[in-house]
């Protein structure tokens, strides 16, 4: 069986980002040779998300909205956990978001249905941040 590791790394341009990483996914599959196995994508921050979900921006916009309701950003001073940081919301949108995907991959493919794509979510951005790419198989 072969193992193979590797950290993407990402610098969000704004607070909140959803970012299609299934291209970067993808070239750890063909740098790992693996052609059956499994594929770890998780979040290394606790303050971004790694999730699978349709490639479209309206339904984006969607997700900030529902997320914007369901966890504010403002006021700040809503939440216990800020004070000397202010960013509460961006650990609960990362609880509602997931922390990470697990694929499976055949022939040499990630295994999706016919809309899928892997999303690194972030949060609390403007700053550098790693997903784990983590894949295992024959």
């Amino acid at each position: 069986m072969r193992s193979y590791r590797k950290e993407l790394w990402f610098k969000a341009p704004k607070r909140r980002s959803f970012i299609n990483i299934t291209p970067d996914v993808n070239e750890c599959l063909s740098a790992s040779g693996v052609k059956e196995g499994l594929c770890l994508v998780n979040a290394m921050h606790i303050t971004a998300s790694v999730f699978v979900n349709d490639d479209e921006g309206g339904l984006h916009q969607d997700f900030e909205t529902w997320l914007e309701k369901l966890a504010p950003e403002n006021p700040h001073s809503q939440y216990a956990h800020n004070g000397f940081e202010d960013n509460a919301d961006a650990h609960l949108k990362r609880q509602i978001m997931g922390r990470e995907v697990v694929c499976a991959i055949t022939n040499g493919k990630l295994d999706f249905g016919p809309w899928e794509q892997i999303f690194y979510g972030e949060f609390d951005g403007m700053r550098d941040k790693r997903v784990l790419v983590k894949i295992i198989g024959d």
